[in-house]
C-alpha cells in the first residue's frame, strides 16, 4: 500500500513539472520550502497551523478517530486548479471552467475505494481556483467551522465511510484530481495523494445500555407475550450506545395491535414529547379526511377558489384557482415552491419570517414548467395553506377540531402544538407527541381507520392516502402527505407508508405485515439523519421484529 502512495506522489511531480511549464493562468507561485518538497502530497494536521508557521514534525501520519478527532487536510499542488482544468477543455476560458469543474476526491479505506464525490463547482470559488497552489481545509474539528470540508467529509462517513472504518486500524487515502461536467464528465490528472493511519478505539455501552428494555403495562396497549428477537435488539442498542447511529430517541413497534418493543435511549422516557417536526403534517391528511367524512369539506378536488378569492393575493391566474386540495396533499400543486431548492421563491425558509404564511403561499406564482397534478416538488406552505383551510370550515377552528375528532377518540391527551403568526395551529410540522401515541396514529391507518371499534377515518381515506400515487424526486413514491417504499432484508420485501420529518422521526406502517414501527430522532439538518433509519431497519430492526412471517 505505501509503495503505491510513493510512486502516485513520484507521478504527481512528474505530471506537475509539465504543468508548470504550460500555465493557462498566472497563479500564486511555489515559494515554500515545505511546499516545495512536498508537492503532489495531501499532509494531515492536528489542529489549524499556517503553512509559515508548519514544520514536517506537525504533519501527522495516524491518529485516533471518534469523535474528539481534529483533522486538517493540506493539500500541496504543483500549479492551481485553473491549470489543471484547462487541458480537459482547452477552448474554455476560465470563468467558463470554473462554473463545470472542481476537485475531485476519491477516498479509500485499506486499499478499497470507499466514496468519490466530485466537489460542487462552488465551493473552492473563481479566485481560489485561479490562484491557489495549497489549500488547508478541516474534515473533522470540534469547533466545527464553517468549511466544504467538514461536509466532504460528513458525505465520506454517510456513504460507506463509517461502515468501513470499524473498530481497529484502518487505512485512509485521499486523491485529489480535477474534473469538468459539461458535456461530459471528464476527469484529469492526479494532482495529490495522501494516508493517514487511524485507529477507531471502541466505545465503551454498558450493559444496561445494550439491554433489551422491559415493557410496562399501558392502559391503551396489551403487551406483546412474544418478545424480539433479542440478539438483533442487543446488537441495534450497542450501536445506539456507541453512537454508531445518533441521536436515537426511541423505538416503538406495534406487533399484531399489541405493544412488541418499546425502547428509550439518552433521557427520554414514555412521557417525553417528541419534536418530529414534518410527521405533522400527515396529521393535517387525517383531519382533512375526517373533516370530508363529516361534510365539513366536499371532498379533495374542491379547488381553491372555493375557499379563496384568489383575486386579492399576487400572481393570480386561472391554473393557480384550479389548484385541488389533492394536489396540495400529493405536492403536485405547480406553484413556483420546492423546500429541496434553497432558490425556490417559495421556499419554506422563506415563509417562516414572513408575517402571514398562508398570504406567502398564495401570493407565490405558478411554475410554468411544472404540471399540476403530476409534477411532484416538496412543498411545505401547500399544507400551511390546508391546515388554514381547515380552521375555517371546522367548527371553533383546527386546534379543538383535531381535540375533540382526532386526539380524544384516540385517547392523546398529552400533545403540544406550534402556531402560525395568526395564532393558528402549524400543520408544516410542529406538533409534539410521545413515541405511545404516535404509534396509535399509525395503528389507526394499519387498522383500516378503526380505533378500538369506532370509525375514526374512513377505510377509503385511508387506502387513497396510503397509495403511492406520485414519484418523488428520491424515486420514492407519494400519497395523501403519506411517503411510501420498500424495504428488501433476507430476501423479502417488506412494504411501507410512512411519515417522517427533520432529524429523521418517523412513522412507518407496513402494508403487508401487522406492524407499525415509530422511531423518534433529533438529528435536526444533519445529512445522515434519514440514512440511518433506513440502515436501521434494513440491517437490524425489520429482522428483529418481523421474523417469522
Amino acid at each position: 500500500m505505501k509503495s503505491n502512495i510513493f510512486f502516485l506522489i513520484f507521478l504527481c511531480k512528474v505530471l506537475v513539472l509539465s504543468a508548470q511549464n504550460q500555465n493557462f493562468i498566472a497563479h500564486e507561485g511555489i515559494t515554500n520550502p515545505l511546499h516545495k518538497a512536498n508537492i503532489g502530497r495531501i499532509t494531515f494536521l492536528s489542529s489549524p497551523i499556517l503553512l509559515s508557521e508548519t514544520k514536517e514534525s506537525d504533519m501527522i501520519k495516524s491518529c485516533t478517530f471518534n469523535e474528539k478527532s481534529n483533522i486538517y487536510m493540506r493539500v500541496f499542488m504543483g500549479n492551481s486548479l485553473m491549470n489543471y482544468l484547462h487541458p480537459l477543455a482547452p477552448e474554455l476560458p476560465a470563468q467558463e471552467l470554473d462554473k463545470i469543474g472542481n476537485f475531485q476526491f476519491v477516498f479509500a479505506v485499506d486499499s478499497q475505494v470507499v466514496y468519490t464525490e466530485n466537489l460542487h463547482y462552488g465551493a473552492f470559488g473563481l479566485e481560489n481556483k485561479n490562484m491557489r497552489t495549497v489549500f488547508r481545509v478541516p474534515l473533522v474539528s470540534e469547533q466545527k467551522e464553517d468549511s466544504w470540508g467538514l461536509f466532504l467529509w460528513r458525505r465520506f462517513i454517510l456513504n460507506g465511510g463509517e461502515d468501513a472504518l470499524t473498530v481497529g486500524e484502518h487505512t485512509l487515502t485521499i486523491t485529489v484530481k480535477s474534473y469538468i461536467n459539461k458535456p461530459v464528465l471528464k476527469i484529469g490528472e492526479i494532482i495529490a495523494v495522501g494516508s493517514l493511519d487511524l485507529i477507531v478505539p471502541a466505545k465503551e455501552v454498558s450493559e444496561k445500555q445494550i439491554a433489551v428494555q422491559a415493557i410496562a403495562n399501558h392502559k391503551d396497549w396489551t403487551v406483546a407475550k412474544v418478545q424480539a428477537n433479542e440478539t438483533k435488539i442487543r446488537e441495534l442498542n450497542r450501536k445506539i450506545g456507541q453512537n454508531y447511529f445518533k441521536n436515537i430517541t426511541s423505538i416503538v413497534v406495534i406487533k399484531q395491535d399489541s405493544l412488541f418493543l418499546e425502547q428509550y435511549f439518552g433521557e427520554a422516557n414514555r412521557k417525553t414529547l417528541h419534536d418530529t417536526r414534518s410527521v405533522g403534517k400527515t396529521f393535517t391528511s387525517a383531519l382533512l379526511g375526517i373533516a370530508i367524512k363529516e361534510g365539513l369539506v366536499k371532498g379533495e378536488d374542491q379547488p381553491l377558489k372555493d375557499f379563496y378569492d384568489l383575486n386579492k393575493f399576487e400572481n393570480y391566474s386561472e391554473k393557480k384557482a384550479t389548484i385541488t386540495l389533492k394536489n396540495l396533499l400529493t405536492m403536485t400543486s405547480g406553484f413556483e415552491g420546492n423546500d429541496n431548492e434553497q432558490t425556490s421563491k417559495g421556499n419554506e425558509e422563506l415563509m417562516y419570517p414572513s408575517g402571514n404564511w398562508v398570504k406567502f403561499a398564495l401570493d407565490l406564482p405558478m411554475d410554468n414548467t411544472k404540471i399540476v397534478g403530476k409534477d411532484w416538488q416538496y412543498f411545505t406552505a401547500g399544507v400551511v395553506v390546508l391546515g388554514d383551510i381547515l380552521h375555517q370550515k371546522t367548527p371553533k377552528g383546527l386546534e379543538k377540531y383535531a381535540a375533540n375528532n382526532l386526539f380524544k377518540p384516540l385517547g392523546i391527551s398529552n400533545y403540544e402544538w406550534q402556531y402560525t403568526p395568526q395564532k393558528v395551529v402549524n400543520t408544516a410540522g410542529g406538533l409534539r407527541l410521545s413515541s405511545l401515541d404516535l404509534a396509535k396514529f399509525g395503528q389507526l391507518y394499519k387498522n383500516k381507520g378503526q380505533w378500538k371499534g369506532a370509525e375514526i377515518l374512513t377505510a377509503d381515506w385511508v387506502n387513497k392516502s396510503l397509495l403511492p400515487q406520485q414519484n418523488t424526486t428520491s424515486g420514492e413514491k407519494y400519497g395523501y402527505l403519506w411517503w411510501s417504499k420498500t424495504y428488501q432484508v433476507a430476501g423479502k420485501n417488506y412494504e411501507v407508508a410512512y411519515c417522517t420529518g427533520n432529524g429523521g422521526s418517523k412513522i412507518f406502517v407496513f402494508k403487508d405485515y401487522p406492524l407499525v414501527v415509530v422511531i423518534t430522532a433529533t438529528a435536526y439538518n444533519q445529512p445522515y439523519a434519514h440514512k440511518q433509519i433506513d440502515k436501521l431497519m434494513e440491517n437490524y430492526l425489520i429482522e428483529a421484529i418481523a421474523m417469522p412471517f
